[in-house]
């Protein structure tokens, strides 16, 4: 597959790269960007944390905004984000012009409905073809964890649950918890998968913990702002916590006083998630 590098910065005696690559899942040029710690200038190769960013965003906002960079090199860790959507010319946005819809905003699934369903193929994507893709380029071991903020907290718990044996752990900054019950979700999966709600509950974190079976169980993770303006009608993580309950998952689910939405939230707290998969990522 053929591999552009768009840029290149070196970081914490490591090096930032991002690229650009024609996707087979999703018809288009795709970027991501990837952070190789310094232990790779020497040959190792190293486990992987993939993030997926929210709404509106792209690979650039974590990546540039986070400070994941000096724990990541420390503790040996690449992290790679791939963007939020496909891109460009012919591909669907919403008819309205929204940013909660469309591009910057796949949803991390599979689209079913016309005429999304030729290019939004994003579950496909970060499963199965971006992992392949670095695992085959950059020196990286097989051994991943998956870890998001909002949209990409929502993708990153529903990828995890649906492919345990494919990351030792998961973590979250501010996850939509409970998408078929909030206005961002409803309207992504009505117009991605359209009025069967059933294919809506595959997507649905949720639902997917409340059901998990205890050999698909992996730690889990998740920070939220108790000052998230978005906190009550779009993220409700007392759903997440009811269904942990249900299925005796093994969640951590802290409420930060006075935190919200930002990437200031997120960018004091990367260490510790950091920490909490390294932990997994070094004994698998």
């Amino acid at each position: 597959m053929s591999l552009e590098c768009l840029s290149s910065a070196k970081s914490f005696d490591g090096w930032h790269k991002q690229y650009s690559h024609p996707s087979t899942s999703t018809h288009c040029n795709m970027r991501f960007a990837i952070y190789l710690p310094p232990q790779t200038a020497t040959g190792e190769k190293v486990p992987v944390l993939y993030w997926l960013s929210g709404l509106t965003c792209t690979d650039e906002n974590f990546m540039q905004k986070a400070g994941a960079f000096a724990e990541a090199a420390r503790l040996g860790i690449a992290i790679v984000a791939p963007d939020t959507s496909p891109r460009g010319e012919g591909v669907a946005d919403d008819p309205e012009g929204r940013y909660d819809f469309g591009l910057g905003a796949g949803f991390y699934l599979n689209a079913t409905q016309a005429p999304y369903n030729e290019h939004y193929q994003m579950y496909d994507y970060i499963v199965h073809e971006l992992p392949k893709l670095v695992e085959e380029n950059f020196p990286v071991t097989s051994t991943r964890a998956i870890s998001g903020h909002s949209m990409g907290g929502h993708g990153a718990l529903m990828i995890a649950l649906k492919n345990p044996e494919r990351y030792t752990s998961v973590s979250a900054f501010s996850p939509i918890a409970n998408p078929i019950n909030c206005p961002w979700g409803q309207k992504a999966f009505t117009g991605y998968l359209g009025a069967d709600q059933s294919l809506w509950r595959e997507y649905d974190s949720s639902l997917l913990l409340a059901d998990c079976k205890p050999e698909d169980r992996r730690p889990a993770l998740v920070d939220q702002g108790d000052a998230d303006s978005f906190l009550t009608e779009q993220l409700k993580p007392e759903a997440l916590t009811a269904a942990a309950k249900k299925s005796d998952f093994p969640l951590t689910l802290r409420m930060q006083s006075g935190y919200d939405h930002s990437y200031f939230f997120i960018s004091s707290f990367i260490d510790d998630h950091l920490r909490f998969h390294h932990q997994y990522l070094a004994s698998s």
